[in-house]
């Protein structure tokens, strides 16, 4: 998850999306899959409040079971981790990973050599942010000529927010050589390219986290 806390210069706080990290944790945890979360900075990571829906039962379970919490109030820093313990690696998102998941040496680091060992790699709504600058040892981008959704650029203009982001990032992915695809407006929608997982928004969410799943127990 992000580490950053403020939208621009708009002086408005940001931070993950919490259904992007709730809804694919049930699906990997159902699974039996054991998740660990990490951030930029490590320790506690900014909340965007307005994800802080506890109507949703898959949040309200999550935010309100005191070991579930502490994993997103103190998360293990990425540059701390270990890209070899893990079999995959996902991407949340929320505005906040815009700023500081692109050009993050860690996220390079970390997505590249998880994906060179057959693990998979999969980012949700603006997560794929972290996919923007990832480069395998071939120097290729890991998202060119690959199928790939995220949070559209239509998306974005209408949250009235096309002129706060540091990049549109459909817009980026697709000079990345990306093969962009989406659905309407806050419609789901998981593109599943080999071991490459993205999903469009927050309806995506558990969507990338079954499509994970799936990867990795072989359906």
């Amino acid at each position: 998850v992000t580490s950053h806390a403020q939208l621009g210069n708009t002086g408005k706080p940001t931070g993950y999306y919490l259904p992007e990290v709730t809804h694919p944790y049930a699906a990997l945890t159902a699974r039996g899959i054991q998740v660990d979360i990490a951030s930029i900075a490590g320790g506690t990571a900014p909340l965007d409040q307005s994800s802080l829906q506890l109507t949703d039962p898959v949040n309200k379970q999550f935010w309100e079971t005191p070991a579930t919490r502490a994993k997103l109030e103190q998360t293990q820093a990425l540059g701390q981790i270990d890209p070899g313990q893990y079999q995959a690696v996902l991407f949340a998102g929320g505005h906040g990973t815009m700023w500081d998941f692109p050009g993050n040496a860690d996220v390079q680091r970390i997505a590249a050599a998880i994906y060179e060992a057959g693990g998979v790699v999969a980012a949700v709504c603006h997560g794929p942010a972290a996919l923007v600058d990832v480069k395998l040892p071939s120097g290729k981008h890991l998202v060119a000529g690959r199928q790939v959704a995220a949070f559209s650029d239509a998306e974005e203009e209408a949250v009235g927010l096309t002129k706060v982001m540091p990049f549109l990032l459909q817009s980026t992915l697709e000079q990345r050589g990306a093969r962009y695809s989406k659905a309407p407006l806050w419609k789901a929608h998981v593109q599943v390219d080999g071991r490459l997982v993205t999903g469009q928004n927050p309806a995506s969410a558990a969507g990338v986290g079954a499509a994970i799943a799936d990867l990795l127990t072989g359906g």
